[in-house]
């Protein structure tokens, strides 16, 4: 599959091992992220042995695995388990718990102590400023903030995002992502504003070569998408 050329990183989102392997050797994606939601929906059992198995495959690139406890110390410790695990490894650490308490302390922590971070779960310029504060300078860390569920809410991700990337670039080494993007559109779209990096899964990420297609051209895809399920299907009047 041919990609075409962007400046933004795209991250492959997913936890089928299978699927993140073939992207890494193919040189579609730039990283990876993952979460217990995705695993959990692939089937993962043993979350250690994925992350292993994911990690003796990919090497060189930035990959994301997550805390889940809801203990704010218990995230720290696992945070610090996880980063054992790979040079390239990003520790996901939510921006709070379930019960909405902050998560800063321990990202101020960790970051001080030279673990990658990447904040997860960000809505708010208020969340993305107290994050920001948080994070070393010395530091690499990523802030992940949902633009697609902020879109979700019937709000335009655009303003918020430019806001947080102007937030984000106070930290030198941090860098702004846009999360769970909806459509191709959106990754065309976090570039425009200068986000540094977007997440996208299987099916938006095989979509990425049909930028530039003909209209017509789609069009007739689409009509005989539809003939030949008709005729798959067995339909009949």
């Amino acid at each position: 599959m041919s990609i075409p050329h962007l400046k933004i990183k795209v991250f492959a989102d997913g936890a089928n091992v299978t699927d993140m392997v073939a992207a890494y050797k193919a040189g579609q994606v730039k990283g990876f992220t993952t979460n217990p939601t995705l695993m959990r929906k692939a089937g993962i059992t043993d979350y250690e042995e994925f992350a292993r198995e994911v990690l003796a495959e990919i090497r060189t690139l930035p990959i994301s695995f997550e805390v889940f406890s809801d203990d704010i110390a218990e995230m720290a410790r696992q945070a610090r388990k996880i980063t054992g695990w790979g040079p390239n490894v990003y520790v996901k650490i939510p921006v709070t718990n379930t019960r909405g308490e902050s998560t800063e302390r321990i990202i101020k922590e960790l970051s001080a102590d030279g673990i990658r971070l990447n904040v997860t779960a960000i809505l708010t310029l208020e969340q993305v400023r107290t994050v920001v504060a948080a994070l070393s300078p010395k530091t690499p860390a990523i802030v992940s903030v949902f633009a697609g569920r902020i879109a979700d809410t019937g709000r335009d991700p655009i303003p918020h995002m430019r806001e947080a990337l102007a937030i984000v670039r106070r930290s030198p080494l941090a860098e702004l992502l846009w999360a769970s993007p909806r459509e191709v559109l959106n990754i065309y779209q976090a570039e425009a504003i200068g986000c540094d990096i977007i997440t996208v899964t299987s099916d938006v990420l095989h979509k990425l070569p049909l930028r530039g297609k003909d209209l017509a051209d789609v069009s007739l895809d689409t009509v005989k998408m539809f003939y030949n399920d008709a005729v798959s299907a067995g339909y009949k009047l």
